[in-house]
């Protein structure tokens, strides 16, 4: 795929990747697709310094920034460094998932970093031959967590084979397919987020 350029002068800062408007800057960028990123305690800190610090970003609106799942070096790091609005945690709806989900929101708190909520990946499977929905991976995982932690739920985001196919060439669902059930969920959830933060 495309890789980020260097900007002129003497700053030599890396260009981000565009997209629909969307800019983003990616350890993927600049490893290669293959190579595993297997770094630990200060190699993962100079390169989160160089994605935050040596990004041309220019003016942005809002700055997303997504984290591996856990609650290590990469996430202990990004709080101490940058000022958050807040943070989202995403899961899907089984038990083994939700309990890193949860020690997510609990680091967090830990951190003094706010909460915006939680989202629901993959909660609903419709299936494109039959039409029958099922909950592969159970329906309330993540709602009850919300409950249980004091915790926005955000929304559910379904399981389908477009969101992937969208995403593999390059073009978001809420771009292919603007009126497709999944694009109005995606659009909720990032209208929620908006006006918790006041934008």
């Amino acid at each position: 795929g495309e890789q980020p350029r260097l900007s002129e002068g003497k700053n030599q800062l890396l260009l981000p990747l565009s997209n629909y408007g969307v800019k983003s800057m990616s350890m993927g960028y600049l490893v290669g697709e293959e190579a595993p990123v297997v770094w630990r305690g200060l190699m993962v800190m100079k390169a989160l310094q160089q994605l935050l610090w040596e990004v041309e970003w220019g003016g942005l609106d809002i700055l997303v920034m997504d984290l591996p799942p856990g609650t290590g070096d990469t996430q202990l790091t990004i709080t101490q460094q940058v000022v958050l609005d807040g943070a989202i945690v995403v899961s899907t709806p089984q038990d083994v998932a939700l309990k890193d989900a949860v020690k997510g929101v609990e680091m967090m708190r830990k951190v003094n970093v706010p909460l915006l909520g939680m989202i629901q990946n993959m909660s609903i499977f419709n299936c494109p031959n039959c039409n029958h929905t099922t909950h592969i991976f159970g329906s309330e995982g993540v709602n009850k967590a919300c409950e249980k932690h004091n915790v926005p739920f955000l929304g559910d985001i379904p399981l389908h084979a477009n969101i992937c196919d969208d995403a593999d060439r390059g073009k978001p669902t809420v771009v292919a397919e603007p009126e497709s059930p999944r694009a109005k969920a995606f659009t909720a959830i990032a209208e929620r987020t908006a006006k918790t933060i006041g934008l």
